[in-house]
């Protein structure tokens, strides 16, 4: 029973991961680190009322990035706050539960209720339930940043469009990267 656990634990995770490094990581790599230039008066005219993050009109992709993807989640959560609360709860799932479960393991295998491999299994599955979870949620998220991302496009706040489209797949390519629960990240 233990091994059917860990086997079908496995996949979320090593899907996820996949996801994460293709559509996050790989792509900050690429995208983030580009100077970009931008017209922050259009930007805030594009974003609404938002705390401004970035100050200069020249920062890497992935600080705009961030900013774009911080203006479309409070934008989300005024517009949609259901579905908003959804995502944060999922979020908040991922980061209260593998710890939890955790604790609880070490206790019950301290305890000689379960072996040690099955404590072990039991986080790896309570990860994988997070991880999905996480997936689960992220299309209304990414939604969310496309529906900012084409004000932004119409604001044409950015001096090149390839300044533009760096920072639209920087915020995207955050989403990716906090999708999976933070005991994943530090993989």
């Amino acid at each position: 029973m233990w091994r059917l656990f860990l086997l079908i634990s496995i996949f979320p995770i090593a899907a996820a991961l996949l996801l994460r490094w293709w559509f996050g990581l790989r792509v900050l790599a690429a995208y983030g680190g580009r100077p970009c230039r931008c017209d922050l008066t259009r930007w805030d005219k594009a974003l609404g009322a938002s705390p401004q993050v970035v100050s200069n009109a020249q920062a890497p992709a992935c600080e705009f990035g961030d900013q774009l993807r911080h203006a479309a989640l409070a934008q989300w959560q005024c517009n949609e706050p259901k579905s908003a609360a959804s995502r944060e709860a999922s979020r908040r799932f991922g980061l209260a539960v593998p710890p939890l479960t955790a604790m609880v393991a070490v206790f019950a295998a301290i305890l000689a209720k379960i072996p040690v491999s099955g404590a072990i299994i039991l986080f790896i599955a309570a990860t994988a339930l997070a991880t999905v979870f996480g997936l689960l949620s992220l299309g209304a998220e990414l939604r969310a940043i496309a529906t900012t991302a084409r004000s932004l496009r119409q604001a044409r706040a950015f001096v090149r469009s390839d300044d533009e489209d760096a920072v639209i797949q920087s915020a995207i390519a955050r989403a990716w990267c906090e999708t999976v629960p933070p005991v994943l990240r530090m993989l």
